[in-house]
Formats: C-alpha cells, sequence, structure tokens
C-alpha cells in the first residue's frame, strides 16, 4: 500500500510540475514596454509640462520622447486662445536648444493647422550627445517669443 501511495503522489508531483514548465514555456519572453520605459525615464527626469500664457495664447508644451534611445524628439505642443488665429507652421516657428546653445530646425508637425484650438506633435530629430538641458523655442504667435526649459 506504501508504494502505491509513494507512486501516485510521484505522479502528482510530476505532472504539477510539468503543467507550471508549460505554463512559463506558453508565456514566452517578458518583453519590456518601451513606451512605459520612456514615460518613467521622462518623469524621473522632471519633464513636466510646461505653460506659456502670452498675448491671449496660451501654449502647453509636454516632452513625449526625448530618452537618448529615441531616434527622434516628440514633444506635444497645446494652443488656446480666443482672439488670434493659430495658423503658424511650427515648422519655421520653433526651434530646440541644447545646453551648449546649438539649434534645431523640427523635422515635422503632425496635426492641424489653423483655429483656435490646436494641438499635434513637434518632432525634432534626436541630439547627441545628450545635453544637460534643452530649451524649445516657439516665436511668431503674438510677436512674442515662449520659452520651455527642461533638465535633463
Amino acid at each position: 500500500m506504501n508504494k502505491t501511495v509513494l507512486t501516485i503522489l510521484s505522479i502528482i508531483i510530476l505532472v504539477g510540475v510539468f503543467v507550471v514548465l508549460y505554463q512559463n514555456f506558453l508565456a514566452g519572453p517578458k518583453v519590456l514596454d518601451i513606451n512605459k520605459i520612456d514615460q518613467q525615464t521622462n518623469a524621473k527626469q522632471n519633464l513636466e509640462p510646461k505653460t506659456d500664457e502670452q498675448v491671449a495664447v496660451t501654449i502647453t508644451v509636454t516632452p513625449i520622447d526625448v530618452s537618448s534611445k529615441s531616434k527622434e524628439w516628440k514633444f506635444n505642443v497645446v494652443m488656446n486662445t480666443h482672439v488670434v488665429e493659430l495658423n503658424q507652421d511650427l515648422t519655421k516657428n520653433a526651434v530646440l536648444a541644447d545646453d551648449q546653445g546649438k539649434e534645431y530646425k523640427p523635422i515635422k508637425w503632425e496635426g492641424p493647422v489653423g483655429g483656435h484650438h490646436r494641438e499635434g506633435i513637434l518632432i525634432f530629430n534626436q541630439i547627441t550627445p545628450t545635453p544637460k538641458s534643452v530649451e524649445l523655442k516657439i516665436s511668431g504667435i503674438g510677436d512674442v517669443i515662449r520659452n520651455f526649459v527642461w533638465q535633463l
């Protein structure tokens, strides 16, 4: 009787081990969520939204992706007004400056042109080596230069 119980317990244990190993095999390798890592990196870098309110126009800029692993650096730009038409070409009216004063023009704007409420993504090529800080300058909206600075 003892041999029968021991055999049954051994079979149950082997089946249990097989089930656990098979489930891990089916789950596959763990994939890192790069977007989540970049968001955590941006949060650690203190890359919070910056707002500028001048000449009846409010502009809020939030870095989306400015990590050293990204080929393109992206900034979400939200503009609101009830006075001025927001039809400026941000690829011509914006510039990103590094901590050495070198300036970089945007490579594209993804978003609408025109209106009183406008939101889109302003995209730059990655700056290498990664600077200690960046400053986004936007001009041509209400005849003022708006500055948004982040420490990286």
